[in-house]
């Protein structure tokens, strides 16, 4: 049997899919971190994630996405760069238009942040959701396709709608805790290629059986 582990550092890991693509060989910006196998898949250039699918990303703000995570067609993530002021008569940022408006950009400095955005691992994103700024989105969740994501959202939890709600999490506590404690998509790549059927289709106690040892 075949124990070559998926290559981390191809951009295409399907040569004749050219719609997905391995985001940490992807992304450029030092203000996006991607863990090893996340991917994207988009049949409209995949590989322009960090433009078209990260909005308004002016910094210092970073998007962290951790490993083994499933991004659909037209996930987004938007920044802090979003941001307008609402505490005057208008929320229009007139300093960007350029001209004798550029004076007041002081206006539009210090506003309102709610820091980075974090995805755990093995994150599913299903179609056109959307993150708001902010967000801390645990380890094992699953975001129901056209989400907008406003919250945090638990670790293995399953959330959906506008904004997006818990529907249910996937495991009892008792069992997240021992999920969480194994970090299955911290274990070597070698170890995981040995066990990917547990990893996919065991039980936590299969799971737990299958660890390396310190697990």
């Amino acid at each position: 049997m075949n124990r070559v582990p998926a290559d981390p550092t191809a951009l295409h890991p399907f040569p004749d899919q050219p719609r997905v693509v391995q985001l940490k060989p992807l992304v450029t910006s030092a203000l996006i971190e991607a863990g090893e196998y996340s991917y994207y898949d988009d049949p409209d250039d995949p590989t322009a994630f960090e433009s078209r699918n990260v909005l308004y990303h002016y910094g210092p703000e970073k998007l962290v996405i951790g490993k083994f995570c499933a991004l659909g067609t037209g996930v987004r993530f938007i920044m802090n760069g979003a941001n307008h002021r609402m505490d005057g008569p208008s929320t229009f940022p007139f300093p960007v238009m350029g001209g004798s408006w550029a004076e007041h950009f002081d206006l539009l400095s210090g506003l309102p942040g709610r820091g980075d955005t974090v995805v755990g691992n093995d994150v599913w994103f299903g179609y056109g959701v959307m993150v708001m700024p902010g967000v801390r989105i645990g380890h094992g969740a699953i975001i129901a396709s056209g989400s907008v994501v406003v919250d945090d959202v638990p670790d293995y939890g399953i959330v959906g709608g506008n904004p997006a709600k818990l529907i249910r999490t996937r495991f009892d506590e008792a069992d997240i805790a021992r999920l969480l404690a194994l970090a299955w998509w911290d274990w070597p790549a070698a170890h995981i290629t040995e066990h990917v059927r547990t990893i996919m289709s065991g039980s936590v106690d299969d799971l737990e059986a299958a660890a390396p040892a310190g697990r």
